[in-house]
């Protein structure tokens, strides 16, 4: 009881009035770090489609949306991405001297296991989708392809 007054005042005086300002400020590489999947992911879906308007090859779709399933996984591929997040670490070393924010590592690396963890999504949800259209003919899959890269974008 005796804490509580002088703590809440201290957060709304100190604390609240930069709270909006922190996180706009903080959404620009986080919004920037997941654009940046998204982008990955389109271009990655959009080179199996291209790949197999050119071959027709039903097998070599398989490989390659076997590979796309890697990409979460694929450090090179993923490491723009991770890249724009790690605009955080200049960012937070200046909420780190005014609130004494500590663990900057652990917050974008969170951040980056998020980024991690859409794309697992993306591509798990891809897979999931697309699986069933591998039977029809050939002429309908890369049009399929293309259905359900949006629907998993959207």
């Amino acid at each position: 009881a005796s804490v509580s007054e002088p703590a809440q005042k201290c957060c709304t005086e100190n604390i609240q009035p930069f709270l909006t300002s922190i996180l706009e400020e903080l959404m620009g590489p986080v919004s920037s770090g997941f654009t940046e999947v998204r982008s990955l992911f389109d271009k990655e879906v959009d080179e199996i489609i291209q790949d197999f308007q050119k071959t027709n090859d039903m097998t070599r779709l398989k490989e390659n949306v076997d590979q796309l399933m890697t990409l979460p996984f694929n450090s090179v591929k993923m490491e723009p991405c991770y890249l724009k997040v790690n605009l955080l670490q200049e960012l937070l070393q200046d909420l780190k001297s005014r609130f004494k924010v500590y663990h900057i590592d652990f917050v974008i690396q969170r951040t980056q296991n998020f980024m991690q963890e859409l794309m697992e999504n993306a591509v798990y949800t891809f897979e999931q989708l697309l699986s069933p259209s591998r039977q029809a003919d050939s002429v309908k899959v890369a049009t399929t392809i293309e259905k359900v890269k949006l629907r998993v974008l959207k």
